[in-house]
């Protein structure tokens, strides 16, 4: 299966050089890769320049292509036509060398998916347990193993606001568990979503989808949004065994008051792709969890270590919070 690669980046000149750099150490090296770039300077062009990347394509996009999911739907339109497989790496990410082996066997082994995640392992410390071991409190225990669950799960569980769906599957009322809450177990698991990070999908779903235009600039949310639409054409899988390290590079990314407005804002309208019509119940829950994930940020501003940068979060997405009473955003059609 021919599959080509997307790397979107944004003033991360570094990272897009240490990404594909490690992918000289892949069993199943990409038949195309293209880097997208938005950045405002030419850094990440001259680096580029000074290497020698098989496959490799380079785009320095206008403003009009400027943003995460525009940029995605560029490289779409670059994919060779005899691709079967269009993967996405984030461009501060670096993939163990059995990445790619792993995604195309997923759709070997099911041929009905639509799209396959990867796993990031340097993100939770998990463990494994014995048949019958009974979880102790703040304790998430999955599929024989164990991992910390926060302290935000905790108190939500306390308040009747945990999650009543497995990792990777939406709750009625959203805020559910992310695929980081699927074990290193080596299998793989059917979702709704998986983690932009780290996804791929058949080239052929993208004559009926591309990413939203929601989701402008940083785009929080947008593969969430993309994964559970195509969810809808046939079923998702992450692979705990293709796996890679996800070290959250700084660079590029929002004010904290704006990242907190994203949080809350985005996250109601994934909800609503997802569900519609929500029950009162479901709605409730949202807008409560919402509201108590906000304060909890708050309160870290006053224990945490960056104090300032919580309060600013915190702010950002209180505001988000009360304009949904007022002014919700306009869900666009649900399939294209």
């Amino acid at each position: 299966m021919e599959i080509s690669l997307i790397v979107c980046t944004y003033q991360r000149p570094q990272a897009v050089i240490t990404l594909l750099q490690s992918l000289q150490e892949q069993v199943v090296y990409p038949d195309q890769i293209l880097v997208v770039d938005g950045s405002l300077d030419n850094r990440t062009e001259f680096l580029l320049n000074l290497k020698r990347i098989q496959n490799l394509e380079y785009f320095k996009v206008p403003e009009e292509h400027r943003g995460l999911t525009r940029q995605r739907n560029f490289g779409i339109s670059k994919v060779n036509k005899t691709s079967e497989i269009v993967a996405f790496l984030d461009d501060d990410t670096v993939p163990e060398e059995k990445y790619f082996e792993e995604l195309l066997k997923t759709y070997q082994e099911h041929p009905g998916a639509v799209g396959v995640g990867g796993y990031a392992t340097n993100e939770n410390v998990w463990e494994r347990i014995p048949a019958g071991y009974q979880p102790k409190t703040g304790e998430f225990v999955y599929d024989g193993w164990k991992r910390v669950e926060g302290s935000r799960f905790t108190l939500r569980r306390k308040l009747g606001l945990a999650p009543n769906a497995p990792p990777g599957k939406m709750p009625d009322f959203s805020h559910g568990y992310s695929t980081g809450f699927l074990p290193p177990s080596g299998k793989t698991y059917e979702v709704e979503f998986f983690t932009g990070c780290a996804m791929s999908f058949k080239r052929t779903i993208f004559d009926q989808l591309s990413f939203s235009s929601y989701f402008e600039g940083y785009g929080l949310y947008e593969d969430l949004d993309f994964c559970l639409r195509a969810s809808r054409l046939g079923p998702l899988y992450v692979n705990t065994a293709a796996q890679l390290h996800h070290y959250h590079d700084e660079g590029g990314r929002p004010n904290h008051f704006k990242y907190g407005q994203m949080v809350v804002r985005n996250g109601w309208y994934v909800w609503r792709i997802k569900y519609p019509d929500p029950t009162y119940k479901a709605r409730a829950k949202w807008y409560a969890t919402s509201l108590i994930l906000a304060l909890v940020r708050l309160a870290n501003g006053l224990t945490g270590k960056e104090k300032r940068l919580a309060v600013t979060e915190a702010g950002g997405r209180i505001s988000s919070w009360l304009l949904l009473w007022v002014k919700k955003p306009f869900i666009q059609d649900f399939i294209s």
